[in-house]
């Protein structure tokens, strides 16, 4: 039994066997779309980022998170 596939390329291009080169007009569009982009950042959007790595944080140590404030409020309870 042969099991060899052959291999052929199974994507198409539109450059049409030409080089694949960006035009003026879509590097405009490109320009537009980042000055759109970089206007969305607003004041807070660092703020943002922090609260957004701080959740994904804790979200994925849930658990781990809960305990350790229990085993704090528990500790903090017994020494007073």
């Amino acid at each position: 039994m042969n099991n060899d596939p052959i291999a052929v390329p199974s994507w198409s291009t539109a450059s049409f066997g030409d080089t694949a080169d960006t035009s003026p007009m879509e590097l405009s569009a490109l320009g537009e779309h980042l000055d759109t982009c970089k206007e969305s950042r607003g004041r807070l959007f660092a703020l943002h980022c922090i609260a957004d790595t701080m959740h994904g944080f804790v979200a994925a140590r849930l658990v781990t998170t809960l305990m350790a404030v229990a085993l704090l409020i528990g500790v903090t309870t017994l020494l007073l």
